[in-house]
């Protein structure tokens, strides 16, 4: 039988490799060529690409793997908690490249598509939602044993179909007739997340929603218009909408000893964790640290400050902070209105989900599931952030022409 290199005939010079028999210099030579073509895209992607955020980013993840670890070491979480967000953050990361290498604006033509694909996801909770009685909000990966939280996915199609919207209407924005179908168009995704129980999430959306809004430059009279009736609203929603246990929640802010078992118990717990990290912590692998129920998620911010004190908790906050500011200067240098709309959109969902979870962690907000941005454990949360930030990239990345150009 013929060997692999009988097919090349003698004295043709050619590379040996082991296993693979001769290669000719002729295939070499091609091989090497589009090998030198990848690898100048990479190099090109590293100039271009805002290396800030990058940064901030993966310091963020590695960071969060280390707490999840001192979290698995004190006996509180499963070492598949850290194996998950190790994975997501890899996908996380190829995602953001993949979606800064599409330029925005076919993200924004392309809505027709992306749009009803998330709301079908999220529709599809409905019948086949998984979690808890009063949100289904996840759906079952199959095969797989993992599960997705859709509506991360819809917040993403949000953002650029609203900055899309917007900067077709900005110049008559202020005019009823524009504004009305604007505003349906923001209400829609809020009220049905609401109906699917999922409040933080919500209110994620709204926050996001009023950020755009008023970056498009919505008049006074309509922003203290909808203030005045939220508050007039209260009553109805208090009396109407709210059931006992989410009023227990607010009472508890005000009272934390009224329900210290009940509502109170996870903000208790994570309020005495919190304060007995003092200024520099008890360290992440000390192993005393307190119970707190979804420490790993939820209330990470807690263990934070157990862990590292008050220093760490700046430490983490200033990491965030500065990621939000960057994101705005890349849409301050956008070179349309789409990109600046887009890069506020994403800005406004990292700052309304990092307040809302550090303010569940101090007691000053009811616990209502919001996840920190790249620290708090979970898959779905940590790679739909990523994807925003990715969104933020393509405006910064698309700015310069022929990016990926061969």
């Amino acid at each position: 039988m013929n060997s692999p290199e009988s097919g090349l005939r003698r004295g043709v010079p050619g590379l040996i490799i082991k296993g693979q028999g001769k290669i000719p210099f002729p295939v070499f030579r091609v091989w090497r060529k589009q090998m030198k073509k990848i690898w100048n895209i990479v190099v090109r992607y590293y100039k271009l690409t805002d290396k800030v955020i990058w940064g901030l980013c993966l310091f963020s993840s590695a960071f969060s793997v280390v707490l999840l670890t001192g979290i698995w070491n004190s006996g509180y979480v499963q070492s598949s908690r850290i194996i998950v967000q190790v994975i997501a953050a890899g996908l996380g990361c190829c995602a953001m490249v993949v979606i800064s290498r599409i330029d925005y604006q076919t993200m924004a033509d392309l809505w027709r598509f992306h749009l009803p694909a998330a709301y079908f996801l999220v529709l599809l909770t409905f019948i086949l939602g998984i979690g808890r009685a009063d949100d289904m909000a996840w759906l079952q990966i199959p095969f797989v044993g993992l599960t997705f939280q859709p509506s991360e996915l819809l917040k993403l199609s949000f953002i650029v179909t609203f900055a899309y919207h917007l900067q077709k209407v900005e110049d008559n924005l202020n005019q009823p007739a524009v504004l009305v179908p604007v505003l349906c168009h923001a209400a829609v995704p809020v009220l049905l997340i609401m109906l699917q129980g999922d409040h933080g999430s919500a209110i994620v959306f709204l926050c996001i929603a009023c950020g755009m809004l008023f970056s498009a430059g919505l008049a006074w009279k309509y922003i203290l218009g909808a203030g005045g009736l939220t508050v007039a609203a209260l009553p109805v929603i208090w009396y109407g909408l709210m059931d006992e246990d989410k009023r227990m929640r607010f009472i508890t802010l005000f009272n934390p000893d009224l329900d210290p078992t009940g509502s109170g118990y996870q903000q208790r717990l994570g309020r005495i964790a919190l304060g007995s990290g003092k200024l520099w912590g008890k360290g992440i692998f000390s192993g005393n640290h307190q119970y707190v129920p979804e420490m790993y998620n939820d209330f990470i911010f807690s263990f934070i400050g157990e862990a590292l004190g008050f220093m760490g908790c700046l430490l983490v906050l200033g990491i965030l902070t500065a990621l939000c500011l960057r994101v705005l200067q890349v849409g301050s240098r956008a070179k349309d209105k789409l990109g600046r709309f887009i890069c506020v959109g994403v800005f406004s969902m990292i700052v309304a989900q990092t307040i809302m979870n550090v303010g569940m962690c101090l007691s000053v907000l009811p616990v209502i599931g919001v996840t920190l941005p790249l620290f708090s454990g979970g898959g779905t949360s940590v790679v739909a952030t990523y994807l925003g930030i990715g969104l933020a990239m393509s405006v910064s990345m698309h700015n310069s022409h022929k990016l990926f150009t061969l």
